[in-house]
């Protein structure tokens, strides 16, 4: 689900990046900001985070003791997308496994449909393994399916994810399954 929050953030500036006078350009503190979010991704209780729409302050900065370095909070408006359960969403297949297939939908890269959640698709091994049903439809690499969510788990840090969600995905329903496309397959959010 697309979702708009507000957000108050510390941003931290060095003591390098500060001029003669102590002092530091907004430009330089939203674009410290921007690197933050994108290394940051997202947080459990507002999703990923997708763009900033709107910067409403930025506070002064509070010089810290020990380091010289500045810090300020900032407050924005930012543009997010938290996966939730039940929801129906579109996704492609990158991975074909004889037990489901791993999806990518937008900025969730950790989505597993289990071949117990596709009613009536039989796994089919060749040189390019897939799941075809009764009427043909085929799931394969860079196929979009529509897909209901099962459940959703925020991940802190497993394996080599750091800060993600996780998703279980469902064919059970009406009209879910491949869709045609056109285009590169890769869904942009």
């Amino acid at each position: 689900m697309f979702g708009e929050v507000e957000v108050c953030s510390n941003v931290r500036m060095v003591a390098e990046k500060l001029d003669r006078n102590g002092s530091v350009s907004q430009r330089s503190i939203i674009t410290q900001l921007l690197k933050e979010l994108l290394s940051t991704k997202a947080s459990k209780d507002h999703g990923y985070f997708l763009a900033v729409t709107n910067l409403k302050s930025i506070g002064k900065g509070e010089v810290m003791n020990k380091t010289g370095d500045v810090l300020f909070c900032v407050v924005f408006n930012c543009r997010t997308f938290m996966p939730m359960k039940g929801e129906i969403l579109l996704g492609v297949v990158h991975r074909t496994f004889r037990h489901g297939v791993l999806l990518r939908c937008g900025p969730v890269k950790y989505i597993f449909l289990s071949a117990r959640k596709m009613p009536n698709y039989q796994y089919i091994s060749e040189q390019n393994p897939a799941f075809l049903n009764d009427e043909l439809a085929r799931i394969e690499n860079n196929v979009v399916v529509r897909f209901s969510v099962l459940d959703v788990r925020w991940i802190e840090k497993m394996w080599d994810m750091r800060r993600d969600f996780m998703m279980l995905a469902s064919l059970v329903g009406d009209s879910l399954g491949p869709i045609s496309s056109c285009g590169s397959g890769e869904l942009d959010l």
